[in-house]
């Protein structure tokens, strides 16, 4: 079995109508309907009906970038899985750094979720990784394993198997650092492994993909790695241009 690679655009709380609708349409119009590749674009949630619209038959999945543990309720400011589903998301991020460092979502509440995501029909992209302080220590995996046991603590590998993974070293975001394709690999290998000592064929099918400041100079290096299953895009998908060279490289 041969993973589709999966480029993901993280707008994170960036945009407007008219600069998202120049982007999409900048996306669209270099698209190469050849690429074996997905494409998914997660966008800010008050403007996902927009981006679906924008998206039309293009094939682009739209995803949201956070959401609500609970399924409805008396959650004021919350945005249920249900409620994502309903304006046409596809896929979901969960527990990116930022929500775990600015937010203090921990691996459980992370894990809650993951599973919300999946009973409702999205696609819940885990996000995990580790700090300089934690790399520096030699605890990368130990960090990395331990929010991905979260999961499978509470839900099960097969709950796991049904989302994306991507490892996103904290200290390579938005610095201008970026893990070299081996040390990129190295972890990447070391999560599959991890997941194959639970079950080798999830391990084999998951797709993990990297988030750690890839753009258009470093994107074919990274992508030709044997466990690096695509990329999650911070800046640079803000940039069609950008954007549209990672997707090119992942072909």
């Amino acid at each position: 079995m041969v993973r589709t690679k999966l480029i993901a655009g993280n707008w994170k709380m960036n945009g407007d109508s008219r600069s998202i609708k120049q982007l999409m349409d900048g996306i669209k119009e270099q698209l190469d309907p050849a690429w074996q590749s997905e494409v998914l674009v997660c966008a800010p949630a008050v403007y996902l009906p927009l981006v679906v619209d924008f998206v039309g038959i293009s094939g682009i999945k739209v995803g949201a970038q956070n959401l609500s543990q609970q399924a409805q309720g008396a959650f004021t400011g919350e945005i249920s899985a249900a409620m994502l589903s309903d304006v046409g998301g596809q896929y979901v991020l969960v527990g990116h750094s930022e929500r775990r460092s600015l937010y203090g979502e921990n691996s459980k509440l992370v894990a809650e979720k993951f599973n919300a995501a999946l009973t409702k029909g999205l696609i819940p992209v885990l996000c995990v990784g580790e700090t300089l302080e934690e790399r520096e220590a030699g605890t990368t995996m130990t960090v990395v394993k331990g929010q991905i046991d979260a999961v499978i603590e509470q839900y099960g590998i097969e709950t796991l198997g049904q989302g994306v993974i991507a490892y996103e070293p904290v200290w390579a975001i938005g610095t201008g650092k970026t893990a070299s394709p081996e040390q990129a690999q190295a972890v990447h290998a070391d999560i599959r492994a991890h997941l194959a000592q639970f079950d080798a064929q999830i391990a084999h099918k998951t797709r993990i993909l990297y988030g750690g400041s890839m753009n258009p100079t470093n994107a074919e290096q990274l992508l030709a790695q044997p466990d690096i299953d695509g990329g999650l895009i911070g800046g640079a998908s803000l940039k069609a241009e950008q954007f549209i060279a990672i997707c090119k490289a992942a072909g």
